[in-house]
């Protein structure tokens, strides 16, 4: 494996973890419960960890493995493009954001259970910002970095 590839790979680790870590302060710290979405774009930078920590131990696959990571980081693009347009009202909600409270074959104990409960967080409602963006936005951009650079990986084994 390339020393800059090396590097690169560390750092996107580094950052995956970081960016969880994050999240989860927000969440359980600073109380800011997740939408349905803000869960899903989590599993791009869980699969990072997992995959590219899989390069490191396995030292063969790795071109396949990081298109597998780059497909996550454009999955993760594409759905917070998705969310940043139900922040703006571009899209309306999915059933996606509303899959806590979907069970058709719900009891009445469970449905008083579910209504003593939380009501699940909106898609639409930004509960936390940075800087005036909120968390899609920034992870809107942070994905698509991250896809680029995913390429360029790629891209990389290529040359000897």
């Amino acid at each position: 494996m390339m020393s800059n590839n090396k590097f690169i790979l560390n750092s996107i680790l580094a950052f995956s973890f970081l960016s969880l870590a994050i999240a989860y302060f927000i969440q359980y710290i600073l109380g800011h419960e997740p939408c349905n979405l803000c869960l899903i774009e989590r599993i791009p930078y869980l699969a990072s960890l997992i995959l590219i920590s899989l390069i490191f131990i396995l030292n063969k696959f790795e071109k396949v493995i990081a298109g597998i990571v780059l497909l996550f980081f454009i999955f993760g693009s594409i759905v917070s493009v998705y969310h940043v347009g139900i922040e703006q009202g571009l899209f309306s909600e999915s059933l996606v954001c509303d899959l806590g409270s979907l069970n058709g074959n719900m009891s009445k104990e469970d449905l008083l259970k579910q209504f003593q409960n939380k009501t699940p967080i909106s898609c639409k409602d930004v509960t936390f910002s940075f800087f005036g963006l909120s968390l899609a936005t920034i992870n809107t951009v942070i994905s698509v970095i991250l896809s680029g650079t995913m390429i360029r990986v790629i891209k990389n084994y290529g040359k000897n």
